[in-house]
């Protein structure tokens, strides 16, 4: 990589920022951007634009039509002028948009000087990217809490308790509560049943009261998780659900000890998750479990209304 190189220069930034995050990687496909800062500094992004199908799990936390940003700063640039910038730029793309649509941008959770910038032109932090950089030996004692590992004997229960999470989610997130969410359920948590991924269950007297779906990701050279992770075996918590009236009680604390353990002993050296900032019980419940968020997708739900 020479100092002219995008991504070096994009690397370096994120190093600086945060040493979790990973070497920058070519954007996807899309459409360049070029932008002139008043210095007469060029900064540059690529613009995709990807269509959901209803019918798929994408679908239920994600609009249909989806802009997306793919910042490629040079260095000694500031984030937020080149940022703002790229904005500029990119509304008149967005201004026509009225179908179920967002526009997004996925950026380092600790760079705020960017956050200011993206707060003004109306997106909102709707989801982290959160990590768990070390795997200590939890101990968690809930002596009324049974956790054990599913079958698809419990496939009815573990879609109830999905859906459970879907409904509230769709309150303080960027949850779509769409008609085909049970089926969608039923279909990815059978797969995931089926291919040995870990899927627990609590139950409480005997009836179940919480799940936790898990599986492990690695992040290597070609692999998607390599974007945003840095290379190694990671445990990925995808649903951690307990329904409303077992909820403040331990079921979650206890899952997840559950799920870390289990996940450290399949080889997981890390964890990571997504949650939603504006949830005031995941936002809290999970710093308390030892994540941190990492990458902040920001997002505004009509594309239309960036400002």
């Amino acid at each position: 990589m020479t100092a002219a190189d995008p991504l070096a220069a994009l690397t370096r930034r994120f190093a600086a920022l945060d040493p979790l995050l990973p070497t920058a990687q070519d954007p996807p496909h899309g459409r360049f951007m070029t932008s002139r800062l008043p210095d007469g500094t060029r900064v540059r992004a690529v613009l995709t634009d990807t269509r959901a199908d209803p019918a798929t799990a994408q679908a239920l936390w994600s609009a249909l039509r989806v802009w997306e940003l793919h910042p490629l700063l040079p260095d000694g640039v500031p984030s937020g002028p080149a940022l703002h910038a790229l904005i500029e730029k990119w509304r008149p793309v967005v201004r026509t948009t009225q179908e179920d649509s967002s526009a997004t941008v996925t950026w380092p959770s600790r760079d705020a000087e960017a956050a200011r910038v993206l707060l003004d032109h109306g997106f909102t932090p709707l989801c982290v990217l959160a990590v768990r950089d070390v795997m200590p030996v939890d101990r968690v004692e809930t002596v009324d809490v049974i956790v054990r590992a599913a079958t698809e004997n419990d496939l009815d229960d573990l879609v109830r308790l999905a859906l459970a999470e879907t409904a509230y989610s769709a309150l303080v997130g960027g949850t779509v509560l769409r008609p085909e969410a049970e089926q969608i359920k039923r279909e990815t948590i059978g797969t995931h049943l089926g291919q040995g991924d870990l899927v627990l269950v609590a139950e409480r007297g005997g009836v179940p009261v919480g799940l936790a779906e898990c599986w492990l990701n690695e992040s290597v050279p070609g692999s998607w998780a390599e974007t945003r992770l840095p290379h190694g075996r990671w445990g990925y918590v995808n649903c951690l659900s307990v329904v409303p009236d077992a909820r403040g009680g331990g079921v979650g604390r206890a899952l997840m000890s559950a799920a870390h353990r289990e996940l450290r002993t399949m080889g997981a050296e890390r964890m990571f998750l997504y949650y939603n900032p504006p949830n005031p019980l995941s936002s809290v419940f999970w710093a308390r479990q030892g994540y941190r968020p990492l990458w902040t997708i920001w997002e505004i739900r009509p594309a239309s209304a960036l400002r």
